[in-house]
């Protein structure tokens, strides 16, 4: 397993990241204890999670439960000191987390405060704005997205309050530092030009998603990344699954995340079909396992910080992070180039 730094700091993560968003839902306490054991004992660092989770589905009665799980775990395993743990306070739109409020700097103390409380300890390694308020692109929204309906005023006090509730938690000790996820580049570059105006904390990550079938990363993003050093945390790596191959001619395996979130997030649809199978052939030709082939492809982009995973069985798990050790050869690289020069965005 490797490590890479987060950001400007001292951060040290593995490049596989263990995801959580199953674990109270697909996943009991026990299965995501064994992860947590199994993912600690090859090399395994760094773990994410929200206050939304799980999301298989998402639900009021569900809410908060991964986090619990993980400080169960914690507790049990006296482990904490070994781990870097990245959370996210949800943004504004779901009814059953703060009535559906805009982030404040008062419902950012509340989200940090009841997030300890369920991981049992005293600290969020990472904390990270799950999304924006103004509106964004991802979850499937590039098609709708229309820039000219935000207030620049109103965006940028946001920000401004945001960054300024998270030094003072990071002045009690509660955060190490702040991240962001499904940001534009517009929105990055602001947080890093108000941090530095301002003497405030600077990003040191972006969580947004990143595959074989989404690579919107690739432009200004990475630019951006590059320029200001705030390295990519890549969420769903393997299309919500579509990147194993197992959706493929319409299956939808009993138990499988497309048998619960049908259309995996706006993912399942016939535009995606001729791709998966184009990277499928192309993985069987050269003897790889189509998702080691996704994950690897993930690690090999100069942006990327750590690929987040997520598995809900243990062979899932085991195939996910063995990925570490793939380097894909000229050949194959080439051949995912001429794939995705034929379906650039099929999701």
């Amino acid at each position: 397993m490797k490590y890479r730094k987060l950001g400007r700091t001292e951060l040290s993560v593995s490049e596989i990241c263990l995801g959580t968003m199953t674990w109270g839902s697909q996943n009991s306490e026990a299965q995501a204890h064994e992860q947590m054991d199994w993912a600690v004992d090859h090399g395994v660092n760094f773990f994410d999670t929200a206050e939304l989770y799980p999301t298989t589905p998402v639900s009021a009665e569900t809410y908060g439960r991964t986090e619990a799980f993980i400080g169960s775990w914690l507790k049990k395993s006296g482990k904490r000191g070994e781990i870097v743990l990245a959370s996210k306070i949800a943004g504004s739109g779901r009814p059953h987390i703060r009535d559906g409020q805009d982030i404040t700097p008062e419902t950012m103390r509340q989200a940090v405060d009841a997030s300890l409380r369920r991981l049992q300890t005293d600290h969020i390694d990472l904390y990270q704005i799950h999304w924006p308020s103004r509106g964004h692109y991802h979850f499937r929204g590039v098609w709708s997205f229309d820039a000219s309906t935000q207030d620049r005023a109103a965006a940028t006090a946001a920000i401004l309050q945001i960054l300024e509730t998270a030094s003072d938690l990071v002045r009690q000790g509660k955060i190490g530092a702040i991240g962001l996820s499904n940001e534009t580049a517009w929105g990055t570059q602001k947080y890093v030009q108000t941090a530095e105006a301002k003497g405030l904390p600077r990003v040191v990550s972006i969580q947004n998603e990143y595959n074989l079938l989404y690579r919107a990363f690739d432009l200004d993003m990475a630019e951006v990344s590059h320029h200001e050093d705030v390295g990519l945390l890549a969420y769903s790596p393997l299309a919500a699954g579509l990147l194993t191959g197992k959706y493929l001619d319409g299956a939808k395996p009993v138990g499988s995340r497309g048998s619960i979130n049908t259309d995996l997030g706006g993912r399942l649809q016939p535009l995606q079909e001729p791709a998966v199978a184009a990277y499928r052939q192309l993985a069987e030709a050269h003897g790889l396992d189509l998702a080691q082939m996704a994950l690897a492809f993930c690690l090999s982009r100069p942006f990327m910080a750590s690929v987040i995973i997520g598995a809900t069985t243990m062979e899932q798990l085991k195939t996910d992070v063995g990925a570490a050790d793939l380097v894909l050869s000229k050949e194959v690289l080439a051949g995912i180039a001429k794939i995705h020069r034929q379906f650039p965005m099929p999701i």
